[in-house]
């Protein structure tokens, strides 16, 4: 794992922090940090190279990483901070870095459509950017992969970006970045990832007659890992007795839901997309798409040997784990199945009433099965990317996005350079998340509110990687 600095200790939520001096970000190894800023240096320097990652004694793949590591460099910035980045690109193709979750201008959010320039074969580029908003942010490649399954999201591009604000999601005295991610993806007729359908899920979307076509190809992979191992292979996660563990949790892969469980410890959700909730609540396992962040809190009060990993076994017995050891114990990591529960943004808000919008924009989503030895194309309201005009915003407005699942997979919908607050989930309403990239369950409906305030470019698309390549994309213009 990723851990920085000493121990931390926050007021809990909902305490007074009373007279204190403002919190400072932990010191990292310089190793992390690249060259200091100056007025001619840049403040991280990232290069795109091939590289290997030893995920195991004698399980070793081939990648393209950042700066010879998986995840990339943690780079830690305080809010508001003018930042500067140098990509040096050691490939023979072009490359883009998209700084997920940031506030930045379409020319250096790090997408093709967007007009980002690319930092060229060989080549260099600087990106220059505000750090805003606070909170668990992420970089990763934005390149189009189709059927490359060594390109974009499917490498090791990928790291952690800390946007760090006088706030805090309260107390905690250690702290762990844990980034999950696929290796060695495959064209399969298997979809690894799906859980099987609720029988109360409402599917408000789902069409009364089943379309009856037989469906494409899916991406699998055969090696998960957290950060750069499998689990058993690397370092465990050490704790102590009573000690509050702040997980900062990203999904980097580019295909796969994942679900996860610390047996005897319950996930204490403290922001979602690096967003505080307004609600906190204690849940025992998390559920994270491709391009989402979640920030829990766990109370360290069950000593012993544990897994905590994904919760199909499949997936975990592959590599999607990491073991939590808590100090003076030995033996082998347990495992036990979390009790069954459901994922549930909505726990987490409030019944606020929200602003009536000034314009609605529905947003209907489609699959196109492939058939046998083919790959399912997706539509946005009838049509695969581009939408030449389609979807416009005025600035200052406020809109809702109504996302309408016609298909039976569950997709992670993100749209670049703004975040949004979660109005309804299947019909169930709820206020007060923020998130730049939501789950929309298979034949489901969700309803996010979003203003318009930042001018320019804006893609929208499904966040795993075969489906926005083929066709579940859109671009959002300024009027």
């Amino acid at each position: 794992m990723i851990a920085t600095g000493a121990a931390r200790l926050r007021p809990a939520l909902g305490e007074s922090p009373g007279p204190q001096k403002a919190p400072t970000p932990p010191q990292l190894p310089m190793a992390l940090l690249g060259p200091k800023a100056t007025a001619h240096a840049a403040d991280f320097t990232l290069q795109i190279a091939p590289m290997l990652v030893e995920l195991a004694p004698q399980v070793v793949v081939s990648t393209i990483g950042y700066s010879n590591r998986v995840p990339g460099p943690l780079l830690r910035v305080r809010e508001g901070q003018s930042v500067t980045v140098e990509v040096v690109n050691e490939t023979d193709v072009p490359e883009y870095v998209h700084w997920h979750g940031l506030f930045v201008p379409p020319e250096v959010d790090g997408v093709e459509e967007e007009g980002t320039p690319p930092v060229p074969p060989h080549g260099r580029r600087r990106y220059q950017f505000v750090a805003t908003p606070a909170g668990s942010r992420w970089y990763h490649s934005h390149t189009a992969a189709m059927l490359d399954l060594h390109r974009g999201t499917y490498t090791g591009q990928f790291g952690f970006l800390m946007v760090d604000s006088a706030s805090d999601p309260g107390r905690y005295d250690q702290e762990v970045f844990l980034a999950l991610h696929e290796w060695e993806y495959f064209l399969s007729t298997v979809d690894q990832d799906e859980m099987p359908p609720d029988p109360s899920d409402p599917m408000p979307e789902k069409p009364r007659k089943p379309d009856l076509r037989q469906n494409g190809l899916e991406v699998n992979a055969p090696l998960y890992s957290i950060n750069d191992k499998i689990l058993g292979a690397g370092d465990p996660l050490r704790v102590q007795p009573g000690e509050r563990v702040l997980m900062r949790l990203l999904n980097a892969s580019a295909a796969q839901i994942h679900r996860l469980a610390l047996p005897g410890h319950k996930f204490q959700i403290v922001a979602l997309d690096g967003n505080p909730v307004p609600a906190p609540h204690p849940v025992d396992v998390i559920e994270i798409a491709p391009g989402e962040r979640v920030d829990a809190i766990v109370k360290m009060d069950n000593p012993g040997i544990w897994v905590l990993g994904e919760i199909r076994d499949g997936a975990r017995q592959a590599g999607m784990g990491i073991v939590v050891e808590y100090g003076n114990r030995q033996g082998a990591a347990q495992w036990t199945p979390p009790p069954k529960s459901r994922w549930d943004y909505t726990i987490f808000g409030t019944a606020a009433p929200h602003p009536a919008p000034d314009q609605t924009i529905n947003m209907v989503f489609e699959k196109v099965p492939g058939g046998p030895g083919g790959i399912n194309h997706w539509l946005v309201n009838g049509r695969e990317y581009p939408h030449d005009g389609e979807f416009v915003f005025r600035q200052g407005r406020r809109y809702w996005l109504v996302f309408h699942n016609r298909s039976d997979d569950s997709h992670p919908l993100h749209i670049h350079r703004h975040r949004f607050e979660l109005v309804e989930l299947n019909g169930k309403p709820t206020a007060g998340i923020m998130k730049d990239t939501v789950i929309v369950p298979a034949y489901g409906r969700a309803t996010v509110d979003l203003v318009a305030d930042h001018p320019g470019l804006t893609l929208f698309h499904c966040h795993m990687q075969l489906h926005m390549d083929f066709g579940f994309m859109a671009l959002f213009r300024y009027a």
